[in-house]
């Protein structure tokens, strides 16, 4: 790389990332000698870019966090990444999370040059994802939560039932899980000796005791996979769905807010679904009518019920004579 600027800006974003780069790592990368890295890293110091040298075999530079920070520079698939993952953002069911990943998107856009700019664009009107229609999470008590799991320390709160009778509970977090349109914390509560799934939602005024944890042995691979094995203890109902779907499975994939994989394939029109679900019938009946193609519902009995209900709502309304539909001759 022959470009002396260009090299410049490619040395910033990648010092931008959070760790020790070796010289010969960036000498690599940039595809330069380890002294020409050396004499790069001069320039940016008498730039005012605070980078960090440290010797030996586990040595490397690093740009340490201060006032003389660079602006953000992003590579262009990190920056598709960015603007997907403020996109999807809207979807998962934090109290004013679409607003921020909006404003957030915005501000990416004005400081990437034009090509990244239209790129990022370019994702954001044609990227859909399906409205977060659960109950919202209030950020704070999200990030606090996120804080205590981080720093391995014990949480009290308050904990609501589905009846909203509230409980005192103090619990060691290991885990924050996102499931669809929820957020479920994991952890090991002391008072009743067991793991526990708490829904974020139910959650309130949780406060950090300072106490220090060491993690106990989780019955599963990690949180994602405990609650996973405990849908059917957590509060809100679950059921089997079984649907046949005369579509190919990759043009229902993500359009009835499945999980990766909850979709298999019959044939190059037809796929099924195979699952235990948390929605709302009412809920499934409205995205199944809104895929455009015929389906089957084997299970739940409750969905079932609920489309031959919209059925007769739908054969009434288009079988009833409203009378002449012309505005002539109207008063008001």
């Amino acid at each position: 790389m022959n470009d002396t600027p260009a090299r410049l800006l490619r040395l910033l974003s990648l010092l931008q990332t959070p760790r020790e780069w070796p010289g010969s790592e960036l000498a690599e990368r940039l595809g330069v000698t380890d002294r020409t890295v050396r004499r790069d890293i001069d320039r940016l110091r008498e730039l005012g870019y605070p980078v960090t040298a440290t010797m030996g075999a586990t040595g490397g530079y690093r740009l340490v966090a201060g006032s003389a920070l660079p602006p953000l520079l992003v590579e262009d698939d990190e920056a598709v990444a960015i603007a997907v993952g403020l996109r999807a953002a809207a979807g998962i069911a934090v109290a004013g999370i679409e607003e921020a990943s909006v404003r957030a998107l915005a501000k990416l856009e004005q400081v990437l040059p034009a090509k990244l700019r239209r790129k990022v664009r370019v994702f954001g009107t044609a990227l859909s994802t399906p409205t977060a229609d659960g109950p919202a999470v209030d950020p704070e008590v999200l990030a606090t939560l996120a804080t205590t799991v981080t720093n391995r320390e014990r949480v009290r709160f308050a904990y609501h039932d589905e009846s909203g009778a509230e409980s005192r509970r103090n619990a060691e977090p290991v885990g924050l899980v996102p499931v669809r349109r929820r957020w479920y914390l994991v952890g090991y509560d002391i008072d009743r000796d067991n793991w526990r799934v708490y829904r974020v939602d139910r959650i309130d005024r949780p406060q950090p005791t300072a106490a220090r944890f060491t993690p106990r042995a989780l019955p599963a691979a990690d949180a994602a996979a405990y609650v996973a094995g405990q849908r059917t203890d957590w509060d809100t109902p679950t059921f089997r769905l079984r649907l046949t779907i005369d579509a190919p499975a990759e043009q229902i994939a993500g359009r009835l807010g499945d999980d990766p994989g909850e979709i298999g394939a019959i044939d190059a029109h037809s796929c099924r679904i195979d699952t235990v679900r948390d929605d709302s019938p009412e809920w499934l009946a409205h995205r199944l009518l809104g895929l455009g193609v015929d389906f089957q519902v084997h299970e739940p009995p409750e969905l079932v019920t609920h489309l031959r209900t919209l059925a007769h709502r739908i054969e009434h309304a288009v079988t009833t004579n409203p009378g002449p539909s012309t505005g002539a001759g109207r008063t008001r």
